[in-house]
């Protein structure tokens, strides 16, 4: 059933816009409400950057009042208040990340509750707003795709236009939380969207273009200012070596952010979880205060060349700020940062990886090309390395080589550095995949034994079940048949195959007719021979719950054409691979149907 909110705001949309409404998949319907999405991620995207902000003043006030000590208690409240928004609003109920969208597209479902338009909103502003060590990509693009997802259910619109408004509100999400159009369409088609055709990009680039525009409007301006001067030919070698540091680093940032999460989510009390995790975010930002939030301005710091400004305020500000030390520092930002960010999700808070993944890849290529220069190896432009290690890190890290070279050169106004962009993420996403098979959002599926999602083959069988397939219209025989009563059933039957099967339906083997041909013309074994003396028993079997995957791995390597169904022993139907690629080409052509 709808919630009352959904209800109210159905009518309201039904009453604004009869048009629409009238033919939803009409062309133009389409295009407008592309436009109506990307103008709802846009303003709530600036929602939650101007929340986020304020908090983040807010803090700084209080701070500057106070003490600095004052902050170090922030990510906890912000946690434990998240915590209890979940759980007085929502039950405790509140799916976090991208993955379930992503397993839900490829396994052909796409229904998102209503509540996941608004709950991620104000669960992340808590976290990351009060410090938590996450960033607010993976929540407002979670909100464009259920804002996507319930606009095409209220408009009662099939797989198709939904999957496509998914696409379009997640590329507006993303599109507007960075003022990146570009980068928005193409994460959505890299993570979640595995098919791209012209007619369903077009809508997903006007959501995009339409979220980029009201967000500019009314939070202007670049998240990074990158001022280069070109790249130098003799910095390329470096910038392999930059690639395999990010490549290591996004395995490392997979593997301990999944492990920490995992070690929480097997913690029953959900508030000692929270009171654990939070002060160990708390913790770690009392040491390292640029891990307090998603990063961001610590970025900056470096791009601007306020190297020492990165030690200001933490446990080390008193320290003396020579360069091997700064190294140091920023090293264990590196390693820390994924522990901070586990830690955040793992209690209870609200975040994504990118914020977190944008950070390191900055401090990696900052490391890189301050550890040259203080060894006396080379000078190399140390901007270049922080913007191409942002986008080294984040490709690694959710595999979107893509939307990492084009996420970067957009926020950074550094389409200069295409060449050693396209040098650093190539080498970091083969380094990652190397190492690790599955990016951050896939790991928890793979998990689960959820294995199909980036197969865009085995997503389109994954829409397919055995029990659409199964043809009953097989003449079964008994066992103790002759081998003249099972020629009189064969003979009133227009199949190859028989299954055997006793009086209680048990399956027990199969014949085929190739096998019994020569057997026809010798009439004295007629009445002496039995059907389980020549019957096959070795053969394979296919259960009801079994993926489609699985099915076409049994007909190759037994190579048949029709496999028995069987249930807790019991007969019940066959399968055969004719039927099986013809409605997976079915799948093909309605996928390829065009949008507009």
């Amino acid at each position: 059933m709808k919630s009352k909110s959904s209800t109210k705001i159905f009518l309201v949309f039904k009453r604004l816009l009869p048009f629409i409404f009238h033919d939803p998949s009409n062309k133009t319907s389409v295009i407008l409400l592309s436009i109506l999405i990307g103008a709802i991620a846009g303003l709530i995207a600036v929602v939650l950057k101007s929340s986020v902000n304020f908090s983040h003043e807010l803090a700084l006030s209080v701070m500057q009042r106070y003490s600095i000590k004052i902050v170090f208690l922030l990510p906890l409240i912000g946690i434990l208040l998240t915590v209890l928004f979940v759980q007085f609003f929502f039950k405790g109920i509140h799916t976090k990340g991208l993955s379930d969208i992503i397993h839900s597209i490829a396994k052909g479902k796409v229904d998102i509750p209503f509540q996941r338009t608004y709950s991620h909103i104000i669960a992340s502003t808590l976290t990351v707003g009060l410090g938590g060590s996450v960033g607010l990509e993976a929540p407002i693009a979670a909100t464009g795709a259920a804002i996507g997802a319930n606009i095409g259910k209220s408009l009662k619109l099939n797989y198709k236009f939904k999957t496509l408004f998914i696409a379009c509100g997640t590329a507006a999400g993303i599109s507007a939380i960075f003022n990146s159009p570009i980068a928005g369409v193409i994460f959505a088609f890299e993570v979640l969207v595995s098919e791209i055709s012209v007619p369903f990009l077009i809508p997903v680039l006007i959501s995009s273009a339409t979220a980029a525009v009201f967000s500019n409007f009314m939070h202007s301006g670049q998240l990074f200012i990158l001022v280069t001067q070109g790249w130098q030919y003799k910095a390329l070698p470096f910038y392999i070596l930059l690639g395999v540091f990010c490549g290591l680093i996004s395995v490392y940032t997979i593997r301990s952010t999944f492990s920490i999460e995992k070690y929480f989510h097997s913690i029953k009390n959900r508030y000692y979880r929270a009171i654990l995790g939070g002060l160990g975010v708390s913790f770690l930002v009392f040491l390292f205060l640029p891990l307090f939030g998603e990063g961001y301005l610590s970025v900056k710091q470096v791009l601007s060349t306020e190297y020492y400004s990165l030690l200001q305020n933490s446990f080390f500000s008193l320290h003396l700020p020579f360069d091997w030390f700064l190294l140091l520092f920023v090293f264990l930002l590196i390693i820390l940062k994924p522990i901070a960010a586990g830690l955040t999700v793992g209690a209870g808070g609200d975040g994504g990886i990118i914020a977190p993944s944008l950070f390191m890849g900055g401090m990696c290529g900052f490391f890189m090309a301050q550890l040259f220069r203080t060894l006396g190896i080379i000078d190399l432009i140390t901007v270049n390395f922080i913007a191409v290690g942002m986008a080294g890190v984040l490709a690694g890290v959710i595999r979107a080589p893509l939307t990492g070279i084009f996420l970067i050169a957009e926020i950074t106004g550094g389409y200069i550095l295409f060449v050693p962009l396209m040098i650093v993420v190539s080498t970091a996403y083969f380094i990652s995949k190397y190492f690790e098979k599955n990016s951050i959002y896939t790991k928890v599926l793979h998990e689960k034994g959820i294995d199909d999602v980036t197969n865009k083959d085995a997503a389109l069988l994954s829409k397919i079940s055995i029990s659409e397939l199964i043809e009953k219209d097989f003449s079964p025989v008994n066992p103790n048949a002759t081998l003249a009563q099972f020629l009189e059933v064969m003979t009133h039957s227009k199949r190859n195959v028989f299954p055997v099967v006793d009086g209680e339906n048990n399956y027990l083997g199969l014949i085929y007719l190739d096998d019994i041909r020569e057997m026809i013309l010798e009439k004295e074994l007629y009445n002496i021979l039995l059907v389980y003396e020549i019957m096959r028993t070795d053969n394979c079997s296919l259960s009801m719950d079994e993926s489609m995957t699985a099915v076409i791995e049994k007909f190759e390597k037994f190579n048949a054409w029709n496999l028995p169904v069987v249930q807790e022993g019991k007969y019940i139907g066959f399968v055969s691979k004719s039927a099986v690629l013809t409605l997976y080409r079915k799948h093909v052509v309605q996928q390829a149907e065009q949008i507009i």
